[in-house]
């Protein structure tokens, strides 16, 4: 399964089918609790009237009334007691608070509780298969049974209370002859003195009708309703409706994103076979379009690198070749010398030859340290004022002819002349810049330093020839030496300022030249005088 679509669908597949199964399963448990509750609603009220006809009975009067009521319904009726019945607590503690229970205990069978008296604990039970028309005709020859007792007049309000009080779950009214709405041969059933059942229009409720005896009521039952149950294969087509619309979907989405992501395996392809100059379009701003920037930006930064690394290999085999060439020459030399004297000229410019190349080498594998990524800086409290002379009495012996001195400088805000820097670093970025300084000053070179708005400035001044301006930005470029008086005659690789250069970016600065008071060129270092600690830093 290599294509993504596949896998996203595949797994969303997975998880509906897992969702499908128990929607399946909690639309059977619905649809079963829903059964019991409809069982209920139309068998409790009948049960509630029977169970409280029998509390005022003899147990023999209870006997007698559940084998007549039981015929009447067509299911065995049994008066037992709660230790019988054996309930569980839950089922057992609604009974006792006067609910009628319905429960399947049995396969194709489901048993009614209700209770006949709590002080006795005795209960009713039948066991019913399906409420059918039995338990309609049954419910009604009791309710009329207790209608007669009571005088025409007030059997209306009476039917009310009972309806009330036993919880009848469908409508129950005594209707006139005249409002009922029967035909002729219903009519006539009901003056023999039968039940009637009928059908609405729809087909889909039933109401119940039978005389009062000795009244002109007509008691109507319903109109019941049957259980209308949540058919599962509704749920399988609405399953595979999901089904497909979140595969549509899926598709739509993951098909535009493997065309973006072929656009980017397709740069990287050309990449790998030498093709620098290959990037990606611009693709937005989401997840792929923020890959697409940095893959563009890996490209560049590829480009760079190695553009950077073939004009150093070129500038270093222009760089190699001079002091080869004295040193091959100072070797020919010696070995025609005339006398020791003359040897040991040629000796001391063979020494100085190494002292180049080894110069040469230590910048070259500074820079490419530098170059290839953050080294590792551990900034610290540097006290500038304390390395600034350290360095100028380290390099003014060298240039005796050369004054080099600390300027003016502007300590903190709180007296203070300390800044966060990798002490190593920043010392070596100092000394190249005094040293280029020293190499093309005519008589003096100034260090100074300044503190300003949370940022530190370190500047190098000379009185020599200065820098154009529109060579400003060049003199920092890896091996270039400019054509005026900064020339190889005045010594160095052209290293030196690109080492400063990439110090002072890895301290979160710039390098900065302009002209000097004194005349000529004027080399600044700016950067934060305090650095956040990195992860792991104490």
């Amino acid at each position: 399964m290599n294509s993504i679509f596949l896998r996203i669908y595949g797994g969303v597949l997975a998880v509906l089918v897992l969702v499908a199964l128990l929607g399946a399963g909690g639309l059977q448990l619905l649809n079963e609790v829903r059964a019991d509750a409809h069982r209920e609603r139309l068998a409790g009220g009948t049960f509630r009237l029977m169970a409280h006809n029998m509390s005022s009975m003899t147990p023999v009067e209870r006997r007698q009334a559940a084998n007549l009521w039981g015929r009447l319904l067509g299911i065995p009726l049994r008066v037992r007691t709660l230790d019988d019945v054996d309930l569980e607590d839950r089922l057992e503690t609604r009974l006792l608070r006067g609910q009628v229970l319905v429960e399947q205990l049995r396969p194709q069978s489901t048993t009614v509780f209700s209770l006949v008296s709590a002080r006795d604990g005795l209960v009713l039970t039948g066991e019913v298969e399906q409420v059918s028309e039995q338990l309609a005709r049954a419910t009604i020859y009791l309710l009329i049974d207790e209608l007669i007792r009571y005088p025409e007049s007030e059997q209306p309000r009476h039917l009310a209370e009972l309806k009330e009080a036993r919880g009848f779950g469908y409508p129950l009214q005594l209707l006139t002859r005249d409002s009922a709405n029967l035909d002729d041969d219903q009519r006539r059933r009901l003056d023999e003195g039968d039940t009637v059942m009928a059908l609405d229009q729809g087909g889909g409720a039933i109401r119940v009708f039978a005389a009062v005896a000795g009244t002109s009521w007509i008691m109507q039952l319903g109109p019941l309703y049957p259980l209308d149950a949540y058919p599962p294969h509704l749920l399988l087509l609405i399953g595979l409706l999901g089904l497909s619309l979140i595969g549509l979907t899926v598709y739509l989405l993951v098909r535009q994103l493997e065309q973006r992501l072929s656009v980017l395996e397709a740069a990287a392809t050309r990449i790998a076979s030498g093709n620098l100059s290959a990037h990606v379009p611009d693709a937005g701003s989401d997840s792929v379009g923020r890959l697409a920037a940095a893959f563009n930006l890996m490209a560049r930064q590829l480009q760079r690198l190695l553009a950077v690394q073939r004009e150093m290999v070129s500038a270093v085999a222009h760089e190699l070749r001079t002091p080869v060439a004295r040193l091959r020459f100072g070797l020919e030399m010696s070995a025609d010398a005339q006398n020791d004297e003359a040897r040991r000229k040629h000796l001391a410019g063979m020494d100085a030859d190494i002292d180049d190349l080894d110069r040469l080498v230590d910048e070259m594998l500074v820079y490419t340290r530098l170059e290839q990524g953050l080294p590792t800086l551990k900034f610290a409290p540097v006290d500038l004022e304390a390395l600034v002379d350290q360095v100028i009495g380290e390099l003014a012996p060298l240039r005796p002819t050369i004054r080099i001195e600390r300027g003016r400088c502007v300590p903190a805000a709180d007296g203070s002349s300390r800044a966060d820097a990798e002490l190593q670093y920043l010392r070596r970025a100092l000394s190249n810049l005094i040293s280029n300084a020293a190499r093309h000053a005519e008589t003096q070179v100034r260090v100074s330093y300044a503190f300003d708005a949370g940022q530190v400035w370190l500047r190098v001044e000379d009185d020599g020839p200065g820098v154009p301006e529109a060579d400003w930005e060049r003199v920092f470029t890896p091996f270039l030496r400019l054509d005026d008086s900064r020339t190889r005659a005045s010594g160095g690789h052209g290293l030196g300022l690109s080492i400063v250069r990439r110090i002072i970016y890895w301290h979160g600065g710039r390098a900065l030249i302009g002209r000097s008071e004194l005349g000529g060129a004027c080399f600044s270092l700016r950067w934060p005088s305090r650095h956040p600690p990195r992860v792991g830093e104490a």
